[in-house]
Parts: C-alpha cells; structure tokens; sequence
C-alpha cells in the first residue's frame, strides 16, 4: 500500500485550476466553531465556509446521520425513488409554502431550475414573447451561464459572451425602476431577500411587496433566491417568512445539507405541473446520502431554540462590532439579519475588506469579505457564546493593525 502523500499549499499551485486564491494554510480538522490548520494553528470560524456549515463542524447530528445511511444505500439515479428523499420533501413542503421540490447539487442549479422553470412558464402561457427576465444590479445566482446572467455582477459574466438573452437588470431597493421594465413579456423577476455575495444588503419589505404586486400584474413569477439567506440564517426559518411577501419559486442550498452538497428549489402545485418528465433533470439530485443529512440538520434547525438563538447571537455579534468601531471607527454601517452579518468599510477604508480578513486570519479568525468594502460573518448558527466573544477579540486586533 502507498505512504499517504505530504501535501503542501505549494500543491494547489501546481494541480489545481487557478479559479480560486485560497489562503496560504490548509485546513485539517474542524470541530463545532473552530477549526485547525496543518500546523496545529487553532482558528475560529466566523465564515462558515460561506453560510453553509449551518451546525459549524462535525456536528453529532449530521455525522449519525451521514454514517447510519452510508451503510445502507448511496445512489440510485434518478430512474427510482428513495425514503430519504421523501421525508426531506415533506420537511420542505411542510414547513414553507411550496407544495413541491425539486432536488439538485448546488445552489446555481436551484436557480438554473427556476429560471428554466420561469421560462417555460412564460412560453407556455401563450403570451407571444413571455421570456424576459429582470433581476438586480449586484446580484449573485451561481455560476452556470443562465445564473451568473442572471446575477448582476458583469465582472463575473462578461468573458463568457455571448451570454444567454432576454434578462434585464435594474437598481435593487428602486421599485420605480423594476415597474418600468416588468411587463407582459415578463416571465419572472429573481431577487435575493438580502444581497449576500453584493454586499449583505437588505431588500427593503415596501420593495419586496411591490415587485410581488408587479408580477401579479403581469402573470410573472416572483422567485426569491434563499440560498444564502435560508434554513435559519436571519432567524426565520426562510427571509420570505420575516416580510409577508410569498415567492412563487424559493430556492435554498447552502445551509441545507449543513456542508453537504445539496440544492433545492420550492413552488406550488400549479407551477410544478409546468415542468413535465424529462424537462429538467439531475443525475445527483436527491441522493440518499445528501437529503439523509439534510433531513437531520434542517430538524435540528427548524426548532424555536435555533432560530430564536440565531437572533440572540445577531445582538451579541453587533453589541460587539460597535464596540470594536467605537475605539477603531472603521466601519460605517453594520447591516444584515440574523447571522448573516456585514461590517461596511468608510471611505477612507474602501477595498481594504480582503486586507481586514487577512489579518483577521493570522490572529486566529476565519471571515469573509462580500465585494472589497464589506467583512461578512456567515458562522454556525449555533455558534457558542465564548467563540463569539473571543472570537471578536481576534477581530479587534486585526483592526487595529489595519489602523495602525
């Protein structure tokens, strides 16, 4: 048998796809909200590894229930059904407005399904031209080609011409601007509750209500894109559920499967019948291993002592920020809900949020950045209270070396 190979962060370099510009250490071993490093280094972990590690790491929950179905079945096709599958669509239909789901791998392939649903829907209806598309300035949907058209950020789609036609996009929070361009050939508007990869900015409720006003109007459907924002993050089980507007098409991934790859998109009876067998497809989707997870930490999740926890912990991670602002004013604003936070740099700091969380890596805390003026804070939602007090210590001194 061969020696299990050394590797090094030099390896990425050498074998990897240069897509990504991973931090100079690699992580061996993470256990609830701290992690370690190939070195023994410790780390708390207030990234979350981008809103996904919902119970933080080697959570008892998802490990019995990752190893109990890894003894019994893995993978089927899509030619069967499974037990797992169904009890995660039951949890899903019960606990939102939706009526069904479909499983996928990812969070753009949730959206890749609603966009695709919406289309359908729109050529379906008889209205000649009923495809267009309207989304949001500085929006983020995936990174298929239809998703990351669909996202409002050019630098991520414009190598990729010819992009996919008949998606519009306008100012989000401008509701005079959404109504100017949603009309009959509207087919759907795809919006996220709160902006995350642009900046962890809330949709305000009056916004959100007019665009569902506005698709009403015009027989298009109104798709909310959770997938960072849902399965707890804002202390409602989904964002949809914190502003009494209703989404016809929701789509969730991240959090769902608490690490473990698996995407979902929600809508009602009515719009489900619009895809029919063999419209749209997955080959991993709904696999037993992945929903047997979800099933366990969406449970865990979906309780009162979760969610209400979630928004204990958003007073304690802002009470803490601003104290760290009061002695070192770097941030202009906090924003954001729940455990899905954003620390705006000021102008005179501008482009320095990738600086702040370098720093914060070499004191001993993993953040994150949404655009270059923002430091996110996307962690566990069960995070525990002394990782969270010591955790924005090491983030205290990391401002102060960016101030100094």
């Amino acid at each position: 048998m061969n020696q299990p190979m050394t590797i090094t962060r030099n390896d990425f370099n050498q074998w990897m796809v240069p897509v990504f510009a991973p931090a100079n250490f690699i992580l061996v071993r993470g256990e609830g909200s701290r992690v370690w490093d190939q070195q023994g280094k410790e780390y708390i972990d207030f990234a979350g590894g981008i809103a996904v590690n919902a119970l933080g790491h080697a959570h008892p929950v998802a490990i019995q229930a990752l190893t109990e179905q890894a003894q019994k079945l893995w993978h089927i096709g899509n030619g069967y059904t499974n037990e797992p599958v169904l009890r995660l669509a039951k949890q899903l239909t019960d606990s939102t407005f939706a009526e069904k789901v479909f499983f996928a791998n990812s969070g753009a392939e949730a959206n890749e399904a609603a966009l695709k649903l919406a289309r359908k829907y729109g050529n379906d209806s008889g209205v000649e031209g009923k495809n267009q598309i309207v989304a949001f300035n500085n929006a983020f949907h995936g990174r298929t080609l239809f998703t990351v058209t669909a996202g409002g950020q050019p630098k991520y789609s414009q190598d990729f011409a010819p992009l996919p036609e008949g998606i519009q996009h306008v100012a989000y929070n401008d509701l005079n601007a959404a109504a100017a361009v949603i009309n009959d050939q509207t087919c759907a508007v795809i919006v996220e509750p709160i902006q995350g990869e642009g900046g962890v900015l809330p949709a305000d409720v009056e916004f959100l209500k007019g665009l569902r006003e506005l698709c009403d109007r015009h027989n298009a459907l109104l798709i909310f894109d959770e997938v960072q924002t849902g399965v707890g993050r804002t202390g409602a089980l989904y964002a949809y559920m914190n502003t009494d507007v209703v989404p016809d098409v929701l789509t969730t991934a991240k959090a769902l499967g608490g690490g473990f790859p698996i995407g979902a998109m929600l809508t009602t009876d009515a719009l489900a019948k619009v895809l029919t067998v063999g419209s749209h497809g997955t080959t991993y989707g709904g696999n037993p291993l992945a929903c047997a997870v979800a099933n366990a930490v969406f449970d865990y999740i979906n309780s009162p002592e979760v969610l209400e926890g979630v928004k204990a912990r958003h007073q304690q991670f802002v009470a803490g920020i601003e104290a760290i602002n009061a002695k070192y004013p770097v941030f202009s604003q906090v924003r954001g809900e729940g455990l899905l936070i954003g620390c705006v740099l000021k102008d005179e700091y501008a482009g320095q949020a990738k600086q702040v969380t370098n720093l914060a890596a070499e004191e001993g805390l993993l953040a994150l950045v949404a655009g270059t003026d923002v430091v996110r804070f996307t962690p566990s939602l069960i995070i525990p209270e002394a990782d969270i007090i010591e955790g924005l210590q090491r983030f205290e001194r990391a401002v102060a070396r960016l101030v100094k």
